[in-house]
């Protein structure tokens, strides 16, 4: 009897687990809540590069972006209202190089920093991946590395 339970215990996780419905998530887009639309949109234009994509509200209060690996940015605008940010709650993406990067930065006039706070600094990771970090219009903190 033990042997037929720890059997069917067996069978049946594992038809959970090839189960579909219970298979791991994939992320697909983040949303950012920004205040100006149009100075937001600019910034990840202009400064990320990131490829504007079709949006189906035509809202004028959305812009999406394809940020790679089938993966969006939505950004939002709405009425503002403060939030709470900073360093740690940030987004991350990678470049393949980041020197070609900081020259941009350099050209739309945006300051960075290391993770301390040093400005014009980049940080290296104890695995050697450089980092930095800047803000976008709403504080929102933005690392760049080259983990590309």
């Amino acid at each position: 009897m033990k042997k037929l339970l720890i059997n069917l215990s067996l069978f049946i996780g594992l038809c959970v687990m090839s189960n579909p419905v219970f298979a791991q998530g994939k992320i697909t887009h983040i949303a950012v809540y920004v205040s100006d639309l149009k100075k937001s949109a600019d910034f990840y234009s202009n400064v990320l590069q990131f490829e504007e994509i079709d949006e189906p509200f035509k809202d004028g209060l959305h812009a999406w972006y394809d940020i790679g690996n089938n993966v969006a940015l939505h950004i939002i605008e709405a009425p503002w209202e403060p939030i709470t940010i900073n360093k740690i709650n940030h987004l991350c993406f990678s470049v393949q190089d980041m020197d070609a990067f900081i020259a941009n930065l350099a050209v739309q006039k945006i300051e960075f920093e290391d993770w301390p706070g040093n400005k014009n600094q980049v940080n290296i990771r104890p695995d050697g991946i450089k980092q930095i970090y800047f803000t976008d219009p709403d504080g929102y903190w933005i690392e760049i590395n080259d983990d590309y």
